[in-house]
């Protein structure tokens, strides 16, 4: 069984949820990992601007502080997005980084994004598995001594939840990594409810998407890499994901790039249980949280870390006036509410895949801090 930490939101004075966070990856045993002198890359999504949800700067400055007494050398890090927006190059996902307050001097590290100015800066790391020969992970975090990854734990449109797997395996991937991880889910259009506002035109990086003779979107799947940027955009419900086992798939080969992101490295991850959005932080908004906040876990092991948090969303009762409607549902307790709000999406299947290639484990126990 695996040791999952975990600590809940109460605090004191004397001891307020910075001290806690502390305390928490120091009883994990984060202090195992030599941390001399060695690069150590604190993975973490920065939030799109307007999006409310993610990790607050002051949760990472004092991580950050704790690790320059271990004499580390910490950066904070994410990768580029495929799809156009304010995360898409270098030059815009610093300004939004520091926008959200991850400065150097709020949070006492460099900020660097990994796979540099144009999403382009990447290592082929080889993992000969089932759906990936090699993974394209941006620079920066390849060339790491050590992993540490802090996770805000949320639902997600296409894996069922973002955790710790998500974060790196996704999250690390280069442009050209995040398209073969995309690459098996292109959308499609409804016709019937394409109003022609020509916004999914607008905001498609691989000018994939036309106004065809009838003035309804169309795709060309020629161009199209899957990545999505379509259905976040319309506003219409016309541009949609194609629910086949291609959900599944991606979840594989973000098992799958995650072991290449902890290949031969020492990690270490925390999950973020509080303002646990529906969907995933790359939106520019955050919908209503759909339980209360739980708390912060930390674990060696990212499968039973994100198996855990899954169980503890699970197991709370649902707040009102979101997405779940407990209106009409109930409080929603002991219920899967990932799969409610994402109905198509499986994401046991993909932390058993994880599992099974040797990335952690399913079982773990649960020690309160």
């Amino acid at each position: 069984m695996s040791k999952v930490y975990f600590t809940d939101m109460r605090t004191k004075p004397g001891r307020n949820l910075l001290d806690k966070l502390e305390i928490l990856v120091k009883k994990a045993g984060v202090e195992h990992i030599d941390f001399k002198d060695k690069f150590t890359a604190i993975k973490i999504h920065f939030g799109e601007p307007g999006n409310l949800s993610y990790i607050r700067a002051n949760y990472v400055a004092k991580l950050v502080k704790f690790l320059i007494t271990k004499h580390a050398k910490p950066f904070l890090t994410d990768s580029g997005t495929l799809y156009s927006g304010k995360r898409s190059n270098a030059i815009d996902h610093l300004e939004s980084a520091f926008e959200n307050g991850f400065n150097p001097i709020a949070v006492s590290c460099p900020v660097i994004i990994a796979d540099g100015l144009k999403a382009i800066d990447y290592k082929e790391i080889p993992v000969h598995l089932n759906y990936c020969k090699t993974a394209k992970i941006g620079s920066a975090i390849a060339e790491a001594d050590i992993i540490v990854s802090m996770n805000h734990f949320k639902g997600h449109e296409q894996a069922g939840f973002g955790g710790a797997l998500k974060n790196l395996g996704m999250g690390s991937a280069s442009a050209a990594g995040k398209l073969d991880l995309h690459s098996s889910s292109q959308p499609v259009v409804d016709k019937s409810s394409c109003t022609s506002c020509g916004q999914c035109v607008k905001y498609c990086a691989s000018d994939a998407i036309h106004l065809n003779n009838e003035k309804k979107a169309e795709i060309d799947y020629k161009k199209c890499v899957g990545c999505g940027q379509c259905v976040a955009v319309c506003q219409f419900e016309a541009a949609q994901p194609v629910w086949d086992n291609s959900a599944d798939i991606m979840n594989y080969k973000i098992a799958e790039y995650t072991a290449a992101v902890l290949k031969d490295k020492p990690n270490f991850h925390i999950n973020f249980i509080m303002d646990v959005s529906p969907n995933c932080d790359c939106w520019n908004c955050n919908d209503a949280a759909i339980v209360p906040n739980i708390g912060i876990a930390a674990s060696f092991d990212p499968v039973a870390l994100d198996k855990a948090s899954a169980d503890m969303v699970t197991k709370a009762a649902a707040n009102l006036n979101t997405v779940l409607n407990v209106q009409k549902h109930g409080e929603l307790q002991n219920i899967d509410k990932f799969k409610m709000i994402h109905p198509n999406t499986n994401w046991l299947a993909g932390l058993k895949y994880a599992e099974k290639i040797g990335l952690g484990s399913l079982n773990y126990e649960l020690i309160a801090v």
